[in-house]
């Protein structure tokens, strides 16, 4: 049998090779050499196998083969093969393989041999590989090496037991005691590593934090003859004695000093002399630095101790080294929130690391800026930022501009300013501007009526020189639809905008002839130009031409929009005033159940308005009717319906039965025979109409239905267009409900020649939230007097921005020509949030 290689020479074999493919030869040669070697039980080259298959582990090819080898060579009686052995065992077993476990015997064997060095080596491997069955067995033998006078042996059996305790944290309690001894150790290898140990059983477990702070008055001793004592060579580290055990120290310290005064007092000055006379010139000077500014600002330090650690990162951020400047930002933004004015006082040293090219340190000095922006710096900060913006990482763009918007927001000095810094942020990097925060932008332009006129001219002078920003082009459109006749008015400006109403629908077609703009945008232009189809008079014509042409565009929602914009300037005329006024400013502050800014939901809570007492009175015909849909003293009846709160919900006293859920709606409606409440109307617009039929809420009752009354059976009745619904003259249209951005329009026809005297009702329900509404239900009551039929709705979603609306038709039959009165209720759910609401109705038109 030829003499297997030696370690040198299969390093130098494999290095020779050229090709991966003459590597994976060499490496397959010589394993089927050491599996020849291992076959023939040779003790003389097992070692030199075994350390040459660590080398081929090492680079990644399979070793698996000579696990069982290294437990021979540990059991071996030489150290060098021993060495060996154990070297194959950290490396090639771990817990998951049932192999390790046979290791167990030779390591408790060599825990208690003569040698040190023996005993080093199975307390590395078992502080390497050991398993929880590996901990338990092997425990009390690190306890009794922690006792020995050999520091050798109790240094390595500290870091061992640091091992176990992360393995098993109840095999705590067998260290604790003997732990606290060694916190007196003048060796600091064991200090150290008794340091080590201490601190992670404070983390592991906060109960033994208190057990150790009565040894606090040590560690601060032993930082301070760290910190006085002289040179030594043995300890010396760029002329600072052990900085590895002052850091460890003082990180104990401030586990110990957390969230207790007592212990914090007691390593005040100790903190305080290792900040000022610790040398900076050198790395690890700084890391002692960086440790101890952690501790000040964790425990409960002096605002003195406070700001001179502030200041020691001021100085990190001057430093060449980028790896010190980013550790100073990240740890400046984790302490601004604990003194905000001592960090304020390096507020220009923060901004200039906005310059730095590294992308780390640029991405935390920003983070840092913006929570150092305040009321009193809000200009200068902002003008700083936006000098970043313009050089800033496109991927931080976005962010950035978001940060701008909303330290602006709650900041701003005035609204004036608020709407400049809008201006150069949209114009400077209006494609990385998020989504959400064109509506929140639209709607600070809509509350400002003071500023109205100069926000909008400021719009339309930007979008004049450039149409490519999205986010500019959107704000932009919205603002000059709502408030378009506003870009001619004088605002004494020093330069005026000469522009006339084709001027503007001259920039408006070129947002829609524009390549480099979305769809969306386009659809805020479109939007745009038929408002102004009420504020611009000279050019109507043009405007008809220009939504004309997106009639048949490939774009389903340019094509929807532009045919139904169509069809209000062919059958309703009379109602595009109307439909197109301005929207109003949502009141983000009124005092509802339930609110919708922006796309969210709140629940608020309703003021209690006292009720006044009323004197008992005989019941009328308008009592009884409050009688039905509520009690008289809680039913609101407010003379317009816009924005009016919602009537209070009063329980049933009766049981729940089938249609509990409109009980909850009617409140102590006194339901029997002639009561007429539509049910929820099934939301599939594909699903058979209703017809004639009324379904009963409470079992027992009549079945009263709609077929009964001519007229109003499926065969008789008219024809609903969802698209739109016409509204007769002499019958105007009303506002049933307009809350939450959510607006249900009532218009009117009446069905000739019929006893029953039927009305219909087509209803239109809009959407001005920058989000969709789902699961949108509509239910409606009436007195017993009438009766109430719900079609199929045209869908249960309604589109965002007033894009699209849902249609549906009511029939009611009025035979006794009573006053119609109605109560509704709607249930629709915004961004994952229900909202439900109702409103009572007595402005009916005169039938």
């Amino acid at each position: 049998m030829p003499v297997p290689l030696k370690l040198r020479d299969l390093i130098r074999a494999i290095r020779a090779a050229r090709t991966a493919a003459d590597e994976r030869g060499v490496i397959s040669k010589e394993c089927a050499q050491i599996r020849d070697t291992f076959r023939e039980e040779d003790n003389d080259f097992r070692a030199r196998a075994v350390a040459k298959l660590l080398y081929i582990h090492m680079l990644g090819y399979p070793a698996h083969f000579g696990q069982l080898e290294c437990l021979k060579l540990i059991a071996s009686p030489k150290f060098t093969d021993k060495r060996v052995g154990y070297l194959g065992a950290m490396m090639l077993l771990d817990e998951r393989q049932d192999v390790h476990l046979l290791v167990t015997n030779s390591l408790k064997n060599d825990l208690n041999h003569n040698s040190q060095f023996i005993i080093g080596l199975a307390l590395s491997t078992l502080g390497s590989i050991c398993s929880h069955e590996m901990s338990r067995d092997l425990a009390g033998e690190i306890e009794r090496l922690l006792k020995t006078a050999n520091s050798f042996t109790r240094k390595k059996a500290a870091l061992c037991a640091v091992r176990i305790i992360r393995k098993v944290p109840e095999l705590m309690e067998i260290f604790v005691p003997i732990t606290r001894s060694l916190l007196n150790e003048k060796n600091h290898g064991v200090l150290l590593t008794a340091t080590c140990l201490v601190t992670e059983m404070c983390e592991l477990n906060p109960e033994v934090v208190s057990h150790f702070r009565r040894h606090v008055s040590t560690l601060v001793k032993t930082l301070k003859n760290l910190i006085m004592s002289g040179y030594s060579p043995e300890h010396d580290v760029s002329g600072i004695s052990d900085p590895f055990l002052q850091i460890r120290v003082i990180r104990l310290l401030r586990i110990l000093g957390r969230n207790d005064e007592e212990a914090s007092d007691a390593m005040n000055d100790v903190l305080a002399q290792v900040a000022t006379n610790t040398e900076t010139s050198k790395n690890v000077g700084n890391a002692i630095l960086y440790e101890t500014v952690l501790a000040i600002m964790d425990i409960k330090s002096e605002s003195g101790l406070r700001v001179l650690a502030v200041n020691i990162l001021g100085r990190f951020l001057l430093n060449n080294d980028k790896n010190i400047r980013y550790v100073a930002l990240n740890t400046l933004l984790k302490t601004v929130s604990a003194d905000y004015q001592a960090v304020q006082r390096h507020r220009s040293t923060i901004l200039d690391c906005l310059k730095d090219p590294d992308i780390s340190i640029q991405r935390r000095a920003m983070e840092l800026s913006f929570a150092l922006v305040n009321s009193n710096n809000i200009r200068g900060m902002v003008k700083e930022l936006l000098v970043f913006l313009n050089s800033v990482d496109p991927d931080l763009k976005s962010y950035v501009t978001s940060n701008i918007f909303q330290v602006a927001e709650k900041h701003a000095p005035n609204k004036r300013w608020h709407i400049d810094i809008m201006m150069k942020v949209l114009t400077s990097a209006g494609n990385y501007v998020r989504d959400d925060t064109v509506p929140s932008l639209i709607h600070m332009v809509a509350s400002s009526d003071s500023l109205q006129a100069y926000a909008v001219q400021q719009l339309f002078s930007a979008v004049q020189d450039d149409i490519s920003q999205q986010s500019l082009v959107q704000v932009s459109a919205w603002c000059t639809g709502e408030y378009g006749e506003l870009i001619f008015k004088d605002i004494d400006e020093e330069e005026s905008l000469n522009v006339t109403e084709d001027d503007v629908i001259d920039i408006l077609e070129g947002m829609l002839a524009s390549n480099s703009l979305n769809q969306v945008s386009k659809e805020y232009a479109l939007n745009a130009l038929m408002k102004l189809s009420t504020r611009f008079t000279s050019t109507l014509d043009r405007i008809k031409k220009l939504i004309n042409r997106f009639s048949n565009n490939m774009d389903m929602e340019l094509q929807q929009r532009s045919v139904e914009y169509l069809a209000l300037f062919r059958s309703f005329d009379e109602m595009r005033v109307g439909l197109l006024e301005r929207i109003p400013v949502m009141d983000t502050k009124s005092a509802t159940s339930t609110t919708v800014e922006n796309g969210e939901v709140s629940e608020t809570p309703r003021e209690e308005q006292p009720v006044p007492e009323q004197k008992q009175s005989k019941p009328s015909e308008s009592t009884t009717l409050l009688d039905l849909l509520g009690d008289t003293s809680s039913v609101a009846t407010p003379s317009t319906h816009t924005n009016a709160p919602p009537a209070p919900v009063l329980q049933p006293t009766a049981p729940s039965t089938n249609g509990g859920d409109l009980l909850d709606l009617l409140g102590g409606l006194d339901m029997n025979a002639t009561t007429n409440v539509a049910p929820p109307s099934t939301m599939n617009p594909a699903a058979p109409s209703a017809g004639g039929n009324i379904a009963n809420l409470l079992d027992g009752t009549p079945d009263v239905s709609l077929q009964s009354v001519p007229g109003l059976g499926n065969d008789l009745m008219p024809s609903f267009n969802h698209q739109a619904a016409s509204t007769p003259q002499g019958m105007p249209s009303i506002t049933a409900y307009n809350k939450n951005g959510v607006k249900i329009d009532f218009n009117f026809q009446k069905v000739d020649n019929n006893p029953a005297n039927i009305l219909d009702i087509a209803l239109i329900i809009s959407n001005a939230l920058a989000v969709p509404v789902t699961d949108f239900v509509f239910q409606a009551a009436v007195p017993k007097t009438l009766q109430l039929q719900l079609q199929s709705p045209s869908g249960n979603i309604i589109p965002p921005n007033n894009s699209g609306q849902v249609t549906q038709l009511v029939k009611v039959a009025n035979p006794q020509k009573a006053p119609l009165r109605m109560r509704i209720k709607v249930n629709y759910v915004v961004n994952g949030s229900p909202v439900s609401d109702q409103a009572e109705i007595n402005d009916f038109p005169q039938l």
